[in-house]
């Protein structure tokens, strides 16, 4: 079983008022609204404290993504630009050997005439 259920099951509700009574005598009516209100915004700060991290995990993960996504894109457009030099780089050879041919036929017609 459970230890906080079972905590939890001897906690009723004659337990629950000897409890504050205690705390009205230890502490005194005038001091329990300072004391819930202490309570209270130590509570709001504890909230507003993790909202905090979560918010900062969020953006760490969502920062994270979009790193990636940028490197993807990057590479991408590394690969294409690799191409097209690529492509460049065949078209001035096949041009070169396209241009040699021409000559030699040339030539080689020059010769005959």
């Amino acid at each position: 079983m459970n230890p906080l259920a079972s905590t939890l099951a001897v906690i009723d509700g004659p337990l629950v008022w000897l409890v504050l009574i205690v705390v009205v005598l230890l502490f005194g009516g005038s001091k329990l609204p300072e004391l819930a209100r202490g309570l209270g915004k130590a509570r709001r700060e504890f909230k507003k404290a993790s909202e905090e991290v979560d918010d900062e995990i969020r953006n760490a993960i969502e920062e994270d993504e979009r790193k990636k996504v940028r490197a993807k894109i990057d590479e991408e457009e590394r690969a294409k630009m690799r191409a097209k030099v690529e492509d460049e780089e065949r078209a001035k050879i096949r041009a070169r050997v396209e241009e040699e041919e021409r000559a030699k036929l040339a030539a080689e017609k020059n010769k005959q005439a």
